[in-house]
This record gives structure tokens, C-alpha cells and sequence, in this order.
């Protein structure tokens, strides 16, 4: 059977934390603060193919909160998850892999964070919702500045061209 007459195939094959760390450079004295904290979040996405049909990515955030130009925590993680796709066209691809990978493993992510700021003994942080069609829109944006044309079609939201 040719692999036009194939099935398209997509399943998550594993979420999991990659990387997590917290700091509180500043503690226990940043608790006796009265001010609101000022919260600053970063956002990144990537992607790798590990083997034919099978991708990883990635969702990084950073959580900074200062008080009074103070940190008072600041949480880095990673959360990934490993995609299989198959048969699925490289105009499909690209955006299942840079949009739908991302969107299906940041809540996972969302809830690692809160729950490491909660247990650090703060309130938690609620990062709203994320729309990563506006990422991978502004990755590929970038890339056709930088890329006249791409030998195979799939732009990773790494910046790197997908093998087959």
C-alpha cells in the first residue's frame, strides 16, 4: 500500500516536565513585604523530530515576580510532550507540530508552575491562555526573511527545516 492510500496518524505518545527550577534569592525577608508583586512571563517553543514520525516539543516559561525592584521568586520550566504524526502533509504538518503540540501540553505546564509557586509559600500565579498560532506566525514571518525557500517544507518552530 503507497503511503497516500495511508491513514493520517497523531497521538501524544508521552507529556512530561523536562525541567523545572525556583529560586527565592531574597527569602524569608520577602515575605515580611506588603507590596503586590509586579509578574513579568516568557514564553518560548520548540520542537525536534527524534525519529520518522515522531517529534518532541517543547513549551518554556519563566515566572519573575519582584517586589519593590526585589525577586521574590523566579520559576523557569519545561514542559514537553512526544508527538507521533504520520502521513500527514507537510502544509499540515508545520502548524500540527508548531501550533497544536504546544497547545495541547501548556496546560500541563500551567499547572506545574502554579503548583511550585504555591508550594514555595506564595499565592499562585494564574497564567492566562496562550495562543501559539500567534507564535508560529511570527516564527514563520522570520524565517521567510532569513529563508529564500526551505529544501523540505517543514519549518520547526525551532527555526530548523524538519527531515523526512
Amino acid at each position: 500500500m503507497a503511503d497516500e492510500n495511508l491513514q493520517p496518524v497523531f497521538q501524544i505518545q508521552r507529556v512530561y516536565l523536562k525541567d523545572l527550577s525556583l529560586e527565592q534569592p531574597n527569602s524569608p525577608a520577602i515575605f515580611l513585604e506588603q507590596d503586590a508583586p509586579v509578574i513579568e512571563v516568557a514564553v518560548d517553543v520548540g520542537a525536534e523530530q527524534l525519529a520518522e514520525g515522531l517529534f518532541e516539543s517543547t513549551v518554556t516559561i519563566t515566572v519573575t515576580a519582584k517586589i519593590n525592584d526585589k525577586v521574590a521568586f523566579l520559576v523557569e520550566a519545561k514542559q514537553a510532550g512526544i508527538f507521533e504524526a504520520r502521513n500527514i502533509p507537510d502544509e499540515q504538518l508545520d502548524p500540527l507540530i508548531g501550533i497544536g503540540c504546544p497547545s495541547t501540553i501548556y496546560p500541563y505546564l500551567r499547572a506545574n508552575i502554579a503548583d511550585a509557586i504555591t508550594r514555595a509559600g506564595f499565592p499562585p500565579v494564574h497564567l492566562s491562555e496562550i495562543n501559539f498560532e500567534v507564535f508560529y506566525q511570527q516564527r514563520l514571518e522570520a524565517l521567510a526573511q532569513q529563508h529564500a525557500s526551505n529544501g523540505s517544507g517543514i519549518v520547526m518552530p525551532d527555526g530548523s527545516a524538519a527531515q523526512h
